[in-house]
């Protein structure tokens, strides 16, 4: 009889026990990423690499329709690489630059006078023009590379043009691919857009620059 009037009996007030249980049964909410935050240099970056892969790949394809030398396609590959990254890098900066003069003039307007922490968020907002150009002048040297180096250790010449244009397709496929996983659209879609677009680049500057030589207009 001592051993049972020395044992203890804990309860657990309701309270506390509908807690525990509540405390179990709600999971952690998982913070979403917002990928719209990588719209501003994806945007840059998949535009700059896709426009080096098509033009430079176009232009080769021009070249290659009136001239078989393997020099002067890729001279002038490296001439196109070169103009093109300038011009993205350029036209991309000043294109944003007007962006950002344009919402920091609007929250002026607006007269957003917050705390200095709520202000650092919002410049953290605004876009990046310098950024954005180095992206661009990247990325299109990355995409015009491809077809420089698919042709420049091949004599033959109408193989040369057909490595050119499998070596485009297949870095088409990659680059939409990249741009759709990384911001989280559809790959396929995106795939066949860049790839059907880069084609038919392609045919046509191939097709009008064999017209213009058959006119007898020549390099």
């Amino acid at each position: 009889m001592a051993a049972l009037n020395d044992v203890q009996i804990v309860t657990i007030p309701k309270d506390s026990a509908d807690q525990n249980q509540c405390n179990l049964s709600v999971a952690p909410e998982v913070e979403e990423f917002d990928y719209s935050k990588r719209a501003q240099w994806l945007r840059a970056a998949v535009l700059g690499a896709n426009d080096g892969l098509v033009s430079i790949a176009s232009l080769m394809m021009g070249v290659g329709a009136v001239k078989d030398d393997v020099k002067v396609m890729i001279l002038t590959g490296f001439a196109g690489l070169f103009a093109g990254a300038c011009s993205m890098a350029i036209g991309e900066f000043v294109s944003v630059y007007s962006q950002l003069d344009i919402e920091v003039a609007q929250m002026k307007r607006e007269k957003r006078m917050v705390e200095n922490n709520e202000e650092d968020v919002e410049k953290e907002k605004l876009p990046n023009p310098f950024q954005a150009a180095l992206a661009s002048a990247l990325a299109f040297s990355l995409g015009a590379i491809v077809p420089l180096l698919a042709a420049a250790f091949i004599a033959d010449y109408k193989v040369r043009l057909a490595v050119v244009v499998v070596a485009t397709t297949a870095a088409l496929v990659a680059f939409g691919g990249v741009g759709a996983v990384l911001g989280r659209t559809k790959v396929v879609r995106s795939c066949c857009r860049v790839v059907v677009g880069g084609w038919m680049a392609m045919g046509i500057t191939f097709g009008l620059t064999k017209l213009l030589s058959s006119r007898g207009l020549e390099m």
